[in-house]
């Protein structure tokens, strides 16, 4: 509302000095305005109204690329003014190149004035990412909580771990939920697939448990990164944009990100770190929903998709067991639990 505000009162006050300049009768335009006062009216207000237009085309601007203009136009023509002055005795009337100095010094001059500029300013666009430029700037990254942000893909949103971290206060850091990545959440939770649409459900309400935990400082953010991109290799630009962490549990994600320097929070490894959640001995009711791969194993799947293997399980098929854990595979790619039915019966 406020930058509504703005930009009407933008319109209003350029349209009355745009009008007084043209129509004021002790106006001090130039003859020409004078003359054709309407005209020059309607060229400079669509001047005025076109820079409107460019800021309302261009929501997401990005401060670090405005300073890496604004400074880079200022070295430009710091270094053509200094390269100039330096050249001055070299075509003055007693230099080397005295005959034609003039003809010689507005060529350099020009030339230089030109070329300068343009190089900095594309020389700062290339390497805005290392650099900071502008005090509010570096003031803004201050206030997120814990510095770095930590920026979660679909697996780590599905898998629901990150909220039973983050629960436990352990962390202190902005959580940052790309667009994209809600997106691609939505499409798994409208699948038609049975299995694929509950782990896209589990996505969003984890995403909910986390919006509304008080303490948790988490914000859905936009990006305007190429849409032709794959969703990894925007999450690994976004991941740089923010100078963040990258929270998943996909082991190609991983190694795509750490090949490009961005660090990640793989929730597999940190899990290897801590007691696994199931232990031999304790119980767990599953559905088994299809063949394993040994003779009589049967497999399902927890709700965060961890997959179980019951022995002798194929002849419950379709039906929900109690089963007793034998053991817990746990390592970087993630978690399976091997099991057995309790008595052999199904409940």
């Amino acid at each position: 509302m406020l930058l509504l505000i703005i930009r009407a009162l933008y319109t209003v006050i350029a349209v009355g000095a745009i009008a007084t300049f043209c129509f004021a009768k002790d106006s001090a335009a130039p003859p020409v305005v004078v003359e054709n006062p309407v005209a020059t009216f309607v060229v400079l207000v669509m001047g005025a109204l076109s820079i409107l237009l460019i800021d309302v085309l261009t929501p997401r601007k990005r401060v670090e690329v405005i300073s890496a203009i604004y400074f880079g136009l200022l070295i430009g023509v710091l270094l053509a003014y200094l390269f100039n002055l330096a050249l001055d005795p070299l075509f003055s009337a007693g230099g080397v190149f005295g005959q034609n100095g003039p003809g010689f010094d507005a060529a350099i001059s020009m030339m230089s004035l030109l070329l300068l500029p343009y190089l900095c300013i594309t020389f700062l666009m290339q390497t805005k990412d290392q650099f900071r430029f502008v005090i509010p700037y570096v003031e803004f990254a201050r206030e997120l909580r814990g510095g770095r942000p930590m920026i979660l893909d679909s697996s780590a949103l599905i898998d629901g771990r990150i909220v039973d971290v983050i629960e436990t206060n352990i962390i202190d850091a902005q959580i940052l939920v790309p667009q994209f990545i809600l997106q691609e959440v939505q499409d798994i939770a409208d699948s038609h697939d049975k299995v694929r649409r509950s782990r896209g459900r589990r996505g969003l309400d984890m995403l909910r448990k986390l919006q509304q935990d008080p303490k948790v400082d988490i914000k859905v953010v936009e990006s305007n990164l190429a849409s032709d991109r794959t969703i990894d290799q925007r999450l690994v630009e976004l991941s740089k944009q923010y100078n963040g962490r990258m929270v998943t549990n996909d082991v190609n994600l991983n190694k795509l990100a750490g090949v490009q320097g961005v660090d990640v929070i793989n929730l597999n490894e940190v899990a290897s770190a801590l007691k696994p959640k199931f232990i031999p001995g304790e119980h767990v009711r599953i559905r088994i929903m299809k063949e394993g791969e040994g003779a009589g194993q049967g497999i399902g799947y927890l709700d965060d998709g961890t997959m179980v293997v019951v022995e002798q399980g194929t002849r419950e098929m379709g039906k929900e067991v109690d089963t007793i854990v034998t053991s817990v595979l746990q390592n970087n790619a993630g978690r399976m639990i091997f099991s057995r039915l309790i008595d052999g019966v199904a409940k």
